[in-house]
């Protein structure tokens, strides 16, 4: 691999930020936000990973440094538009996924498309707190409630901080954002196809409330290789939290054994 190039192609590269190259990392870990989240999530990853990971943070369109870009509503264009974004950095060596909650099911999806393209995959697939997308989602959509009913749904969930939901002016920058993601995520339907050849490990928090682990369980049926499962301490946002600390860990145990 030729990492001056990686270097430079990363550093202007919209769908990447955060990242810190390593000339010396075995392979990159690209990490997929959760609904309503940034590539700001995993800005400090790569402090508390081996060196030989090169931790690179996706930037989806209309958050952050991208907020001017409208943010996408479907599953398929959004994967579609991430594999071109993402082709050239995708090609420059071996790689591996992570995902939490709708970045799990980016990265899935992202990885079957690279596969039925015949090209280049990620050596292991990571997903934090989702269900498999095998399993029957039986919430009701909330992308398209009233703006009062949408907040307070958004409450339940635990998942927007109290000082946004709070705030009007705030919510009013970030509401659009957040049901662009609810409704990929709600709209999603999954395709049968070809399982996986590279190995899934699956996260979920103990706590967690809208994930199971037989949720959790039901990924092992979409990869031919191995399939581990760890329920880790905390919620629905344990990466977040108490349960940050054994993700790394895992993280790093399984991408470098």
């Amino acid at each position: 691999m030729n990492r001056s190039t990686t270097t430079r192609n990363s550093a202007t590269n919209p769908w990447l930020a955060y990242a810190k190259p390593r000339p010396e990392a075995r392979l990159r870990l690209f990490c997929f936000p959760y609904a309503g989240g940034a590539a700001s999530i995993y800005r400090t990853w790569a402090n508390d990973l081996p060196a030989e990971i090169e931790v690179c943070p996706v930037q989806l369109p209309g958050r952050e440094g991208r907020i001017r870009q409208s943010a996408f509503t479907r599953m398929d264009d959004l994967v579609a538009a991430a594999e071109e974004g993402l082709a050239e950095e995708l090609e420059r060596g071996p790689h591996a996924f992570f995902g939490h909650s709708m970045g799990a099911l980016i990265g899935y999806e992202l990885a079957r498309r690279r596969a039925r393209g015949g090209k280049t995959g990620p050596r292991h697939l990571i997903v934090s707190a989702r269900s498999s997308p095998t399993v029957e989602d039986r919430e009701e959509p909330i992308y398209d409630l009233p703006a009062e009913r949408f907040r307070e749904r958004l409450r339940d969930l635990n998942g927007t901080p109290a000082e946004v939901l709070d705030h009007p002016e705030l919510m009013e920058l970030v509401e659009p954002l957040l049901r662009a993601d609810f409704e990929v995520n709600e709209t999603y339907e999954h395709r049968p196809g070809d399982p996986l050849t590279c190995p899934i490990t699956a996260l979920g928090g103990l706590r967690d409330e809208e994930v199971s682990r037989e949720g959790l369980e039901e990924w092992r049926g979409l990869t031919r290789a191995a399939f581990r499962l760890h329920m880790l301490p905390g919620d629905h946002f344990f990466i977040n939290g108490e349960g940050r600390r054994e993700t790394l860990a895992l993280v790093a145990r399984h991408l470098l054994t």
